[in-house]
């Protein structure tokens, strides 16, 4: 424990840090601006570059960089250093103060100014922008997020900013998630004192992100051309063993994968991140590590730390970490967890059910808000986690299907339809349940099993949104979600302002009229049967399988609306996400299908055709050895892959096909539309065909690792 205290925000510009380091006034400035959003004055801002700069240098830092995340799900960064020679110019011999001094004939000046602290300016131009600048505008500019802390990372200061195009317009994941932010704050507030609350003063969310991923031997993984160039395997046989006996979830930790994991927390104690738990997944070689609940805004910055160190520290211990939604056919796909959930500036958690009338009757109205902002938004909802790698995973092996759906669990789902039709409620008095006048019942927070299949659950205080797939941002689906619920708040809070009845009786009726309107989004079943398709069609649920089905979504006047009223997104930025998601779609997909034909032309055709050989040249032996021998072995195995070999001869020129009638469509929609129907169709089938030759050919013969080989190759 002693050695956690030492280490634990060591490279964190944190605000203990920034309360010891900074004038008493200007803390209490930035400490403002941190919690509302209030702007800081150039002069505070030159203060704080100062005392940043210092306490970098005293740690051996020369560099910094505005830390950002464009529309790539990764990070990016520019390193610039805070020496700036003098006119003597000369060789950096040791530190004095804020200054590197050196001998003989100068000095080197450590400057690192406010503006440089408050704005940068990185080369944007081959960053995804879908259409909001020219390739030839190469300006763009970050903007440091005083709202989350400074870092040290790799010996650099790492400051968080918000990334925007020269005319404004976001081209980043942050701008968008510190609007929803402010959205939710801001209508929350405003449903809060309608209730009464007038004690509050600030609304926010707070996530808890689970991380799944796979590690598999450095070896292995360089022996692969699919995981090289995609991240997940194209081919593979199915192995004699999965994870059929369930035998590595939660299972002993092997050693290597202890070494890492024991790095792995360390690094992220270091920078501030409450790393908590991390075990053994279902599948061989998968595994998951979970932090601790913060901000949303800070949620997201620490889980690209998460997933940008664990492929690092992974190379240290020859291991390659793989954050593909769906690496390995047959096995569980990793997803990302979003746990989800609002509390107040006090740390009141608006979706813990309460011990007054008055309590009651906010929490059934909170959780209403958010049933209506998933039924209202399922189509944005699953928009903001479709990926090409994603539509891979959803649908089985504890991943939910592309049917948006809240399981409450039976006991909450009793008490709902019982205010519905004031109706009793058996665990309780047997009287109507009013709300506002009886006493929630009280039921433990985990009242029900957990639902493995449902996209969005509620367990106890918190939504837990598990259809986020492992490579994604956080940003896009915590945008929708707040957004949504923000406009909730604000058709309650307009309801409730409208009305002319008592508060406690608007009240009842609005939660009523909420249940009625938007209970058909309330599933606590199966979501894998077949039976719940049909049942989800009838009740008017939306099934999109695919990002080329959800796409159109952006574009719904709805939507756009949505994110017009209450600024999240101008109609350019708007558009420009629907072009920039439709444009990876098929470039990831058009990758794997070359992928696929490097594969098989260069390394599996051949590999079939010498074994096939080899096979036929051994039965013309025993055929002629002048004596009987059985070679009826060699004559059917090579028959077969034969066979085989002529059909995936066929589909790959049909994959060949498709992938230059693709090449031809202008159309975003219509292209990524023709890559889901035909391409991935196509390299389904070729993938059928060479997996069947990979269970005939010797294994000697066969040019990669097994799946076997690699999801069992890691002790």
């Amino acid at each position: 424990m002693s050695r956690i205290n030492e280490i634990y925000g060591t490279m964190v510009f944190n605000d203990a840090v920034m309360k010891a380091r900074l004038p008493e006034e200007t803390y209490t400035q930035l400490r403002r601006s941190m919690d509302e959003g209030s702007r800081l004055s150039q002069e505070d801002a030159e203060i704080i570059a100062s005392a940043m700069k210092d306490w970098a240098i005293e740690k051996g830092v020369t560099h910094f960089t505005h830390w950002f995340q464009p529309m790539t799900n990764i990070t990016a960064e520019k390193h610039d250093s805070f020496l700036v020679p003098d006119e003597n110019g000369g060789v950096i011999m040791e530190f004095s103060g804020s200054e590197l001094i050196h001998g003989e004939g100068g000095r080197v000046i450590m400057e690192f100014s406010g503006k440089e602290l408050i704005q940068g300016e990185p080369d944007a131009s081959s960053f995804p922008s879908g259409g909001l600048r020219a390739t030839f505008e190469a300006r763009g500019y970050t903007a440091w997020d005083p709202t989350s802390y400074a870092f040290i990372k790799d010996g650099v200061l790492c400051i968080p900013t918000a990334f925007c195009a020269y005319g404004g317009q976001a081209l980043d994941k942050k701008i968008p998630l510190l609007r929803s932010m402010q959205a939710l704050n801001r209508q929350g507030l405003r449903l809060m004192k309608l209730l009464g609350r007038n004690d509050i003063r600030s609304i926010k969310v707070n996530v808890g992100a689970e991380q799944e991923y796979f590690l598999i031997d450095e070896e292995m993984y360089s022996k692969r051309k699919d995981l090289l160039y995609t991240g997940r395997t194209l081919f593979g046989a199915k192995p004699p063993k999965g994870q059929e006996l369930d035998d590595h979830y939660s299972g002993a930790i092997k050693p290597r994968v202890q070494e890492f994991m024991t790095e792995l927390d360390e690094e992220l104690w270091k920078l501030g991140v409450l790393a908590k738990t991390e075990h053994n997944e279902a599948a061989p070689a998968q595994h998951e590590i979970a932090p601790y609940f913060t901000s949303v805004n800070i949620a997201a910055d620490h889980n690209q730390i998460i997933m940008e160190l664990m492929q690092r520290i992974a190379r240290k211990h020859h291991l390659v970490c793989l954050l593909h939604e769906k690496p390995f056919a047959g096995v569980n796909g990793s997803g990302k967890h979003n746990n989800w959930s609002i509390s107040t500036d006090s740390g009141l958690n608006l979706l813990e059910p309460g011990e007054t009338p008055q309590e009651n009757a906010q929490f059934l109205l909170v959780l209403c808000a958010v049933l209506q902002a998933v039924d209202n938004y399922q189509d944005l909802l699953r928009m903001s986690v479709s990926s090409a790698g994603n539509d891979l995973r959803l649908g089985g092996n504890e991943a939910p299907p592309a049917v948006i759906s809240v399981f409450l669990g039976d006991q909450l789902t009793e008490i709902l339809k019982a205010i519905e039709n004031d109706e009793s409620y058996a665990p309780g008095e047997k009287e109507i349940f009013k709300v506002g006048v009886h006493v929630l019942p009280k039921f433990p927070k985990d009242s029900t099993d957990r639902n493995r299949t449902s996209p969005f659950a509620f367990t106890g205080n918190k939504f837990e949104f598990r259809m986020p797939g492992s490579s994604a941002s956080i940003s896009g689906c915590n945008v929708v979600l707040n957004t949504a619920v923000a406009e909730s708040f604000s058709q309650f809070s307009d309801y409730l302002e409208a009305s002319e009845k008592p508060v406690q009786e608007a009240i009842r009726d609005l939660i009523k009229k909420c249940i009625s309107e938007h209970s058909k989004i309330i599933f606590n079943g199966n979501g894998y049967g077949k039976e719940w398709q049909k049942e989800a069609g009838a009740r008017g649920l939306l099934n999109l399988p695919s990002l080329a089905d959800c796409a159109p979504c952006y574009l719904d006047p709805k939507n756009a609306d949505l994110f017009s009223r209450h600024r999240i997104y101008t109609p350019e930025e708007l558009n420009a996400r629907y072009l920039i998601k439709l444009e990876s779609y098929c470039k990831v997909i058009r990758i794997e299908a070359l992928t696929m034909l490097d594969m098989v032309w260069k390394d599996i055709f051949p590999a079939a055709s010498s074994y096939s050989t080899f096979l036929t040249e051994s039965a013309y032996k025993k055929n002629n050895a002048g004596f009987e021998v059985d070679s009826s072995f060699e004559q059917a195995v090579a028959s077969g892959i034969s066979k085989i070999l002529s059909a995936a001869f066929s589909i790959a020129g049909v994959l060949e096909k498709n992938l230059k009638e693709a090449e031809k469509i202008t159309d975003p929609l219509k292209a990524a539309c023709h890559y889901r129907d035909y391409v991935l169709s196509a390299m389904n089938d070729l993938r059928t065909e060479a997996d069947e030759l990979e269970n005939c050919v010797s294994a000697e013969y066969w040019p990669y690792p097994s799946y076997g080989d690699i999801l069992f190759s890691v002790n």
